[in-house]
């Protein structure tokens, strides 16, 4: 029996954590598709900015993710960090908490702040939440992808991922129950409703022809054409509960997954 696809639309977003939050990036790329179209890039709304910003973006995203579309979002930075972050930190092992405990320390959202300024302790207090680049998600260790942590290296999703968390934070105040944060929210993602998941591009990229885009532009479009082929040729649910041990799922759970990690 053909399986019904999920979602009616698919986004890629390539994201960086350069600048500040409504800094114009050319760093950051938008794809979208739907079921019957390939993904084509989104440019940002008009503005003086020639690019997107991280706050327009996430602007952006909670005004699509509030329409009655199920839309899947796939964006290439981590969600949470290594179960080691909240031992060491005595932190309760609960997704929005640390949101709200990391954006306190991490103010990355705050007008005129780079992530470099909390890093220096010129602004937030990064140093009472910081992590070892030793310390990798179990996701991270499966996929051969770079710890949270790894600042200052090519490839590094550090610094997109202390610039992105309080914009995930965002979107869960301003939506609610309406958007399903994977996995978080739980391993299955419910029927009608639109998800946030994280992504890592280098899985797909380098089997799909470049076509002229630039590398940013690129990752943002195979991410959203990966969502939409695994959601319309049914196999979206062998990636939605990966293989592991019964006794690490809570953990995934709490320091996050990426999609099409098995």
């Amino acid at each position: 029996m053909k399986t019904v696809p999920l979602f009616h639309r698919y986004i890629g977003i390539d994201y960086s954590g350069a600048a500040t939050p409504d800094a114009s990036l050319k760093g950051i790329r938008v794809y979208m598709a739907d079921r019957l179209s390939l993904p084509v890039e989104v440019q940002p709304p008009p503005s003086p900015r020639k690019y997107w910003t991280r706050i327009g973006l996430a602007e952006w995203l909670a005004v699509r993710l509030g329409e009655d579309v199920p839309t899947i979002v796939g964006i290439d930075h981590g969600f949470s960090f290594p179960l080691r972050y909240f031992e060491v930190h005595r932190l309760v092992p609960d997704w929005p908490a640390f949101l709200d405990d990391f954006q306190k320390h991490w103010p990355t959202d705050d007008a005129n702040t780079y992530v470099d300024f909390i890093r220096d302790g010129s602004r937030g207090e990064g140093e009472a939440r910081s992590g070892s680049a030793r310390w990798r998600r179990i996701t991270e260790e499966r996929a051969g992808a770079k710890s949270v942590f790894h600042f200052d290296v090519p490839g590094s999703v550090a610094k997109s991922t202390h610039a992105g968390l309080p914009w995930l934070r965002y979107l869960r105040e301003r939506l609610g129950d309406r958007i399903h944060f994977w996995p978080f929210d739980g391993w299955q993602i419910p029927a009608g409703k639109s998800a946030l998941v994280e992504i890592y591009p280098s899985l797909w990229s380098r089997d799909c022809p470049r076509d002229g885009r630039t590398p940013d532009q690129h990752d943002a479009y195979v991410s959203a054409a990966w969502l939409r082929q695994v959601d319309t040729d049914g196999s979206l649910g062998e990636f939605l509960k990966p293989d592991m041990m019964p006794g690490q799922y809570p953990v995934a759970q709490l320091e996050g997954w990426i999609l099409g990690v098995k």
